[in-house]
């Protein structure tokens, strides 16, 4: 398509395509085409004038242009836009909206003259009505019967003005809980999508490429090894895995994949490696995906909730039998009726939800993704945290500091192919081989057969025909076999002082060992201390480290109770005793290894460098890599508790007081409604404030040129 730069800023850029480049019906197909690319971030389509606003991530102006030169306009078809909504624009027309309710409550009540008003109102409580009479159809005694015999009442009684209000009233409660479900959905939505950066592309001649995610088109094959996300929808076309699908169909248990079947964008390949032919590249399919859980999922409710709810629908008999009791003792029917104006269960039903989901909003604001309101109820109510150690309580960039020879490979040749088995499973120790390599200018190219991750604690291959294996010395010595003399040992134990090694076996034959210098994070102690001082009674570390190197991180961390040389499934089952103790647990966990414990506690949480699997499997992700915000979830959650009990207390207070009013004749029906529903709404807009101090954004160090 011939296009002209109109506007070139960093990030942003419009073409203008002329005024008959493309019809109205073609800007769909346009904007799908140029939004589905993963560097792109917002797109604007006119076909009055043929322009064509993109907004984009840094660094890809030269793919946008690409992008618009490569449309065809014979290649266009007609389809609709794919919707993305905004929090803007959620903001926008909840305003919109509230101002016109407002407004056109107000017109009526100075411009129309009464009768017509009157049936107005007769007109409106209609759906209230229906929705009460279905809700009986049903044998169902809810809030929406409350509100249906409410209105009827006043309507029977010529009260159409009561009527009118209290209709009023919910309609904004109503748009209150409404805005704030449809502006953490687009908050989550955004914060809990995965979009994979980069990919690894199998070439023709079998060999593999790192290339961008922006960089792949449908057609192209793609490996991708355990414990890593798919990120397409595709068909396997060679190789054996088996993939976690729960994300899509809620399916705890793997599902085996082989040739010919078909894989899920956001599934995860739990162990196994196989190449996917790409289908469809769906960056929806996982936002979709997410919007789903959010909606309808019940068991990501908060028990708190769900006890809300169904606590809600009982009292409303009680309020039909205080308005029976009260039309029988007084024969009054307006103090009976000020006694139907006044509920606890619309205040109850209402304020915990919008506390629930504000919280999670709030977390989302922070960069800490909660996949359910129940998670924050576990997280506040535990008193045990177990922390994974290495990338967690560790450095999140560990340094390479020594390596040993003890064969005829140098020490660089020894590098060089742990850097090229490492590279495949990224984790902070892989991380800080493979950077290593890179640092010393070793090209490290692949010579190996298909690599596999052990679960537990080791990677094995073929290289030059032997065997090679690397990993702890758990796996190397004890599951391979690989004999390690006293000299070799204590050689290890003398250059290695306190850091993790990683032993290299090649032929069944020990040929070096890596030093990993893992220290703790700088506000480690700082956020342990903040934990114990919010009621987190115990602390525990693990790690498959060695006693000497446990020791001394948990005594620089002051962590008193630690284990060390644990396997995947001692962790799994060490939190699994805590539980059944009667521990509230939560573990903290970044890679391949911790998912089963992760799995196992009351409530789980990956930090941002954690695995691809670690980040699917926890409750709760954590964007930053400052431990401190642990503290700050403890904060949120907490203030979420005691902000619903709260509400409970005020809500049973202030409502008891007012049916002793309208007992007592005290308040009419219309002032008893207005009350009532007017405290709802604030105790639901008090609900949606901020439950800790809002976070303020760092300023990023200008780069040297």
């Amino acid at each position: 398509m011939k296009y002209s730069i109109v506007y070139d800023k960093p990030q942003r850029i419009r073409f203008r395509c002329g005024a008959y480049a493309f019809d109205k019906a073609y800007e769909g197909c346009i904007y799908n085409f140029l939004i589905e690319k993963n560097y792109v971030k917002k797109v604007e389509v006119n076909s009055e004038n043929g322009g064509i606003l993109v907004m984009y991530d840094k660094g890809y102006r030269q793919n946008v242009i690409d992008v618009i030169a490569s449309i065809e306009r014979s290649s266009l078809v007609k389809v609709e836009a794919k919707k993305t909504v905004s929090v803007q624009d959620i903001d926008n027309n909840f305003k919109h909206n509230l101002i016109s309710c407002v407004a056109k409550r107000l017109l009526q009540k100075w411009l129309l003259p009464a009768p017509i008003r009157m049936v107005v109102t007769i007109y409106t409580s209609i759906k209230y009505i229906k929705k009460a009479l279905k809700a009986l159809w049903n044998c169902k005694l809810n809030v929406d019967v409350l509100d249906g015999a409410s209105i009827a009442t006043c309507l029977l009684q010529r009260n159409f003005k009561t009527a009118g209000t209290i209709m009023f009233l919910l309609t904004v409660s109503g748009m209150l809980e409404d805005y704030t479900h449809a502006r953490t959905k687009a908050v989550l939505t955004d914060s809990l999508a995965i979009k994979a950066d980069k990919v690894w592309l199998v070439t023709d001649d079998n060999s593999e490429v790192l290339i961008p995610m922006s960089d792949l088109t449908e057609g192209d094959n793609i490996r991708v090894q355990t414990g890593n996300v798919i990120p397409v929808d595709g068909v396997v076309v060679s190789g054996e895995a088996t993939v976690n699908e729960s994300s899509m169909t809620g399916e705890p248990l793997p599902v085996a994949k082989r040739e010919g079947i078909t894989v899920f964008a956001g599934t995860v390949v739990e162990e196994g490696n196989i190449v996917v032919n790409v289908k469809a590249l769906s960056s929806n399919t996982k936002i979709s995906k997410i919007i789903d859980l959010i909606d309808n999922s019940e068991n990501l409710k908060a028990g708190v909730q769900s006890r809300a709810e169904t606590l809600a629908d009982r009292i409303v008999p009680f309020s039909f039998l205080g308005f029976l009791a009260t039309l029988v003792l007084t024969r009054n029917i307006t103090k009976a009726v000020s006694l139907l104006m006044v509920d606890y269960s619309c205040a109850i039903k209402l304020s915990t939800p919008i506390a629930v989901i504000s919280a999670i909003k709030e977390a989302a604001d922070h960069d800490i993704t909660v996949k359910g309101g129940k998670y924050l109820e576990a997280y506040a109510h535990a008193d045990t945290i177990v922390f994974d150690k290495t990338g967690t309580l560790t450095n999140a960039e560990p340094k390479l500091e020594k390596v040993i020879s003890f064969s005829d490979y140098s020490e660089e040749e020894i590098l060089k192919i742990a850097a090229c088995l490492e590279e495949h499973f990224p984790h902070s120790v892989a991380n800080a081989v493979v950077n290593a390599a890179n640092e010393r200018g070793l090209s490290h190219i692949e010579e190996h057969s298909d690599v596999q991750y052990i679960v537990a604690h080791g990677i094995a291959t073929t290289l030059h025909g032997k065997k090679a294996v690397i990993g702890s010395k758990h796996f190397v010595v004890e599951d391979e076999q690989i004999s390690v003399t006293e000299e070799q040992q204590k050689t290890i134990d003398e250059k290695s002082g306190a850091c993790s090694v990683l032993y290299l076996a090649i032929g069944g034959v020990l040929v070096g060992a890596l030093c990993i210098s893992d220290p703790p994070r700088e506000e480690a102690v700082r956020a342990i201390q903040m934990l114990r001082n919010q009621g987190i009674k115990r602390v525990v570390m693990l790690t498959g480290d060695s006693q000497k190197a446990a020791q001394m991180t948990a005594e620089m961390l002051g962590i008193t109770e630690y284990k060390c040389q644990v396997l995947p499934e001692d962790k799994h089952k060490y939190v699994e005793e805590l539980k059944k103790s009667g521990k509230g647990v939560i573990m903290v966990g970044d890679g391949i290894n911790d998912t089963p414990a992760l799995a196992a506690a009351n409530v789980s949480v990956a930090m941002r460098d954690a695995s691809d699997i670690a980040r699917e499997t926890a409750d709760i992700t954590i964007k930053s890599s400052d431990l401190t915000e642990l503290a700050r979830i403890r904060t949120i959650s907490q203030t979420l508790m005691d902000r619903i009990n709260r509400n409970y207390r005020f809500i049973v207070g202030f409502n008891s007081a007012l049916m002793a009013s309208g007992f007592l004749g005290l308040i009419s029906p219309s002032m008893s409604a207005l009350l009532h529903n007017s405290s709802t709404m604030l105790i639901c807009a008090k609900s949606m404030t901020p439950l800790t101090e809002k976070k303020h954004k760092r300023r990023k160090p200008k780069e040297n040129n």
